[in-house]
């Protein structure tokens, strides 16, 4: 057989394969809903008092297209924090989360700073993202993570391994994004930790834990 056609056939079955395959975790994904909706995250949170829930644009929530969403502001003396989680009951492998890193920059907002914070809730301490950010000269501190019934990572490229593994061993794939900004002043690094540090087991409750 001539080597061309014979890398093309090899080629085309692999496709094949690889299509057949891809398609049967899609079949295995199972919906796994909410056991508590995320509305009644506390409205007081790590000193912060809620005041208002916010409805997205019908375009935002179709690019989102997430089962649920939570969009709230905390405030606390004269500065408001901004929390939103998105949920997805199942989730495509090969697949992620809108992440802010790429979402932001649309929006107008510059990203002039890429960290890390260490957050201690349950008995565990995990790793999120902390981005300071910007926009026509006000700044912010953001924090988020990809929170799901087992786990806590920071990373989406982790986070597409990870739902392949579940997509592959249980079919279960649900998993929720969880952001929170506020103004970025001298106290917002502490603040946000100490947010995140009481947010952390109410999303685990929402989950069902």
């Amino acid at each position: 057989m001539n080597p061309t056609i014979s890398l093309s056939l090899t080629t085309t079955v692999a496709l094949l394969l690889g299509t057949i395959f891809l398609g049967n975790l899609t079949a295995r994904r199972i919906p796994s809903p909410l056991a508590v909706p995320l509305e009644q995250i506390a409205p007081n949170v790590a000193g912060w008092a809620a005041v208002q829930d916010q409805k997205l644009p019908e375009g935002t929530l179709r690019a989102l297209d997430a089962t649920s969403y939570l969009s709230r502001v905390y405030r606390k003396d004269s500065r408001d924090l901004d929390l939103f989680i998105a949920f997805y009951a199942q989730q495509r492998a090969g697949e992620s989360m809108h992440s802010p890193k790429h979402c932001l920059p649309g929006a107008g907002w510059e990203i002039w700073q890429h960290d890390s914070a260490l957050v201690s809730a349950n008995g565990l301490q995990y790793e999120v993202n902390k981005y300071s950010i910007q926009n026509a000269g006000r700044r912010m501190l953001m924090f988020y993570w990809y929170q799901s019934k087992s786990r806590i990572i920071a990373s989406e490229y982790l986070g597409k391994i990870l739902l392949a593994q579940d997509t592959i061993l249980t079919g279960r794939t649900a998993g929720s994004i969880v952001r929170i900004m506020l103004p970025d002043v001298p106290s917002a690094g502490d603040e946000g930790v100490a947010f995140a540090a009481s947010l952390i087991p109410q999303v685990q409750r929402c989950f069902g834990n």
